[in-house]
């Protein structure tokens, strides 16, 4: 089976992912910070580096999704290739970050890759308002970010709740983060158990 996480920056996504994978004994695919080339110059000059990124970030995305395919054991994914696709790259197209040409190239080859892999059994969808991401980001520390800006962050909000509200390729399951303190209540933690529980108990 193929679990998922999304949602915004700072919503939460690996801390999740960690604590489903300790408590489900599930495998991890985590997405690649650490590995990445292009995330400390995209984030000091957006327009130069956004299509590099996004094309790593496809490739990256696209290689977990052949990886779980093949694996006989339950994984849950920390973050999608729809995310990138629908949310992050259009919206660096529209905000002037990522010229139209190169959004069109991303774009056909998206189209491509998507005929080749299937959405996850359940999505995991983490709504966040942009006062907890920012909150969140700033607990994490993470040098790069600190320069993310606040309309990027909303942008991206807007994006996330028209992609999720019109979302049909599988079960989803949505947590709202800034009525859920999962990473530090076990109680918040079971809800959100409790609602996987019973979706799984559904796909078979």
């Amino acid at each position: 089976m193929h679990v998922a996480i999304s949602g915004n920056i700072g919503a939460g996504k690996t801390t999740l992912t960690k604590l489903l994978a300790k408590h489900y004994k599930w495998d991890t695919h985590f997405e690649d910070v650490e590995n990445n080339p292009y995330l400390n110059d995209f984030y000091e000059d957006m327009q130069r580096w956004s299509f590099n990124l996004q094309i790593f970030y496809l490739n990256s995305r696209f290689t977990q999704i052949q990886e779980i395919k093949n694996s006989e054991k339950t994984v849950i994914q920390d973050r999608t290739i729809y995310e990138d696709a629908y949310i992050f790259a259009p919206n660096l197209h529209k905000m002037g970050l990522m010229s139209t040409k190169d959004f069109e190239n991303y774009f056909s080859l998206f189209n491509l890759m998507e005929k080749f892999i299937s959405a996850p059994d359940l999505l995991i969808h983490l709504r966040a308002s942009v006062p907890t991401l920012v909150n969140q980001i700033s607990q994490r520390g993470r040098e790069y970010e600190e320069s993310i800006r606040l309309d990027y962050l909303k942008r991206l909000n807007e994006r996330y709740e028209a992609w999720i509200s019109t979302y049909s390729s599988g079960k989803v399951i949505i947590v709202d983060v800034d009525n859920n303190n999962f990473k530090e209540n076990p109680e918040d933690l079971g809800k959100i158990i409790t609602d996987i529980d019973a979706e799984i108990n559904g796909l078979f």
